[in-house]
């Protein structure tokens, strides 16, 4: 089973920055970030594939940068120019090892909270 450990949550003012990170205990097909606020779906917000394909929500297009370290199974999540409605439980997500079918289940990291103030 593949483990996920987060950390870099925490409160911040509005404008500020964030660095999130997630290192699988394994090498991860596409590892990424989703968000969600008490009361709203969980959404997508970056995910980098072992192969450095990208993709960002629109909602943080230019603020934010997904980038991995393959060597070390993590990726990182820059958070810059934060707003309020940033405010979330950032969840790391791992949809299969890179030597595992595509019907292997996705594995989600424990979340770590992010709060803008504003």
């Amino acid at each position: 089973q593949v483990r996920l450990v987060e950390s870099g949550g925490g409160l911040v003012q509005a404008g500020e920055s964030l660095r999130l990170s997630c290192t699988a205990s394994e090498r991860i097909n596409r590892l990424g970030w989703y968000r969600q606020v008490p009361g709203k779906q969980r959404e997508l917000v970056a995910t980098i594939t072992s192969g450095g394909r990208i993709n960002y929500a629109d909602s943080v297009k230019g603020r934010f940068t997904i980038s991995s370290d393959n060597a070390k199974n993590t990726i990182y999540l820059q958070m810059n120019s934060l707003k309020p409605e940033d405010t979330a439980v950032y969840y790391c997500n791992a949809d299969r090892p890179v030597w595992a079918a595509p019907s292997y289940f996705e594995v989600w990291g424990q979340g770590t909270l992010v709060t803008v103030s504003s």
